[in-house]
């Protein structure tokens, strides 16, 4: 059984492909992962190849609803809240490891696996064979329950992005049914079709809540590039309540004495922010950028924080 596997990527897409050939899937607001079964225990790994199997103890299960059988599946741990896959729920659960607390929160706020590639199965790889057949086989493989799942997949994207924008969901991913799986790569047999405008953001610096020297208030979000870390913006909305002090608390350690962002920072951002190594990655919605992305004066338009990206690391980005 191969150990060192990547997940293969989605390109944005311009337009939902109608030819046939291609198959359409729901895309799940949650964190992607290598469920990796073997001897009769369950590995899961995260997209950065962090182990983060102690987070979610209650998909354990999954080696019996495999059989047994050892077997890698491609998947995302999606948190529900109100009927609805919720990142903000999957927030409170993503960096725990202490096994008492995540088995409290498996309790109170259990996650679903949603399964949708099969790469490996009884040490054989599947990663040259067309998609088509290996989703058949994750069907057939999998004996489905109310903790994992293998959703269907859809022939009519253009119905199906349609249905997903009038039910709140993130959007689809359009992938070619012959195309075989590409560990790591960022492939376009793979086309993603998001509703909103979510990204992934390293963190450059911190400022404090108007009138305290303590509390957090904002963050100083990049983009890395080949020149260095872009100044995307200062993200403000979406920290009050205890995502505030949680951000505090992991960034504190990581001051720095000078900006780590490649281009100048407005005086008007920059005036008493704490500077941290660029490592800790966020997720922001926002209403695009203004001016073009590739130029450094480019702004995130209304940004919104949901939540720190432990499963990604700048280099990711």
């Amino acid at each position: 059984m191969t150990t060192d596997l990547r997940p293969m990527l989605a390109t944005r897409g311009d337009a939902v492909p109608a030819a046939a050939g291609w198959v359409h899937e729901v895309k799940w607001d949650g964190m992607r992962v290598l469920a990796h079964v073997r001897d009769g225990a369950l590995r899961l790994e995260s997209r950065n190849g962090n182990t983060v199997t102690a987070a979610y103890p209650e998909l354990a299960g999954l080696v019996d609803a495999v059989g047994g059988r050892d077997a890698v599946i491609d998947a995302e741990v999606v948190a529900f809240a109100d009927g609805r896959p919720s990142f903000a729920a999957l927030a409170d659960r993503m960096h725990v490891r202490d096994t008492r607390r995540a088995a409290r929160l498996a309790a109170a706020q259990p996650v679903t696996l949603v399964a949708f590639d099969l790469l490996e199965v009884g040490g054989r790889s599947l990663l040259r064979r067309p998609l088509a057949e290996r989703r058949e086989r994750l069907e057939a493989l999998v004996a489905v329950d109310d903790r994992w799942q293998v959703p269907p997949t859809y022939d009519d994207g253009a119905m199906l992005l349609a249905a997903t924008d009038q039910q709140g969901l993130e959007g689809i991913v359009s992938k070619r049914a012959e195309s075989p799986y590409q560990p790591g790569a960022r492939s376009r047999d793979w086309l993603k079709f998001p509703h909103r405008r979510r990204e992934s953001y390293v963190v450059g610096g911190w400022r404090p809540e108007t009138g305290s020297t303590s509390r957090l208030g904002a963050l100083l979000v990049g983009t890395p590039t080949a020149a260095g870390l872009l100044y995307r913006g200062r993200v403000g909305s979406g920290i009050a309540g205890k995502a505030g002090p949680v951000l505090r608390d992991l960034l504190a350690p990581l001051e720095r004495g000078t900006s780590p962002f490649a281009d100048e920072v407005p005086r008007v951002d920059a005036t008493g922010t704490h500077w941290v190594e660029p490592v800790v990655v966020v997720d922001v919605e926002a209403l695009g950028l203004g001016g073009a992305p590739d130029e450094s004066g480019a702004r995130l338009r209304q940004p919104s924080y949901r939540g720190v990206r432990s499963d990604l690391e700048a280099e990711d980005l």
